[in-house]
């Protein structure tokens, strides 16, 4: 596997942007680094680079996704986050421990946005008894990126949604004074009313939300 990270980090290398990693990581508050791979391009390389040496096996995924992860520059992870993204469907319920690192780990919006929605949104739907033992549980846990995650995981679950889950995770966290605990009630209200329009707006009207939340909620409702 160090031969196949080595070459996408030859890629990756041959394209970075040293101005624009500058702005890159002074926009995400200077917590990474970057090679300064402006997004587009990132995506066609990465591309590239999987039809060139195609996806990991199921054996070597997780050692794969987790040295990606280690790396210093934010593009790794959202290689890492690519690659899951399309071999999700090999997930199994005995990957959870080290998916769940990937919140844990180098944690901010861009990478909780991907993994919640996406890879364990997917995987609640596929092993719903997995849903007791990690969102029930982080909605309360003291890392907000854990009580964001378990508040977006149904964000695209249209009607799948379990409304009372979902009322049950807001008002646990309606009171929290972190934006983004905030800004992601307000996002899957308002994603959700998509779906259901009168089922947010009631919600929104019978609850006390903080401004933030309730105005993400109603953006597009009239």
């Amino acid at each position: 596997m160090d031969f196949y990270i080595q070459k996408l980090e030859k890629l990756y290398s041959e394209h970075a942007e040293t101005e624009y990693a500058m702005r890159s990581k002074k926009y995400m508050r200077n917590q990474f680094d970057f090679l300064g791979i402006r997004t587009p391009i990132r995506r066609k390389l990465t591309k590239q680079f999987l039809q060139e040496y195609g996806l990991p096996s199921k054996e070597n995924l997780e050692t794969v996704i987790l040295m990606l992860w280690e790396k210093p520059e934010r593009e790794y992870q959202k290689a890492a986050l690519d690659i899951l993204e399309k071999t999700k469907k090999d997930l199994t319920p005995a990957d959870m421990p080290w998916l769940v690192s990937l919140l844990k780990s180098k944690s901010w919006w861009d990478t909780i946005d991907v993994l919640s929605p996406h890879i364990f949104g997917y995987m609640f739907l596929q092993y719903p008894e997995l849903v007791s033992s990690y969102p029930d549980q982080w909605i309360d846990d003291d890392y907000i990126w854990l009580q964001r995650s378990a508040i977006l995981y149904q964000l695209y679950y249209k009607e799948n949604m379990n409304e009372k889950r979902l009322h049950n995770y807001i008002l646990r966290q309606a009171h929290s004074n972190e934006f983004f605990v905030q800004k992601a009630i307000g996002w899957v209200l308002r994603e959700y009313a998509k779906t259901n329009a009168s089922s947010v707006q009631l919600f929104v009207a019978q609850n006390q939300l903080k401004p933030l939340s309730k105005r993400e909620a109603l953006k597009h409702l009239s």
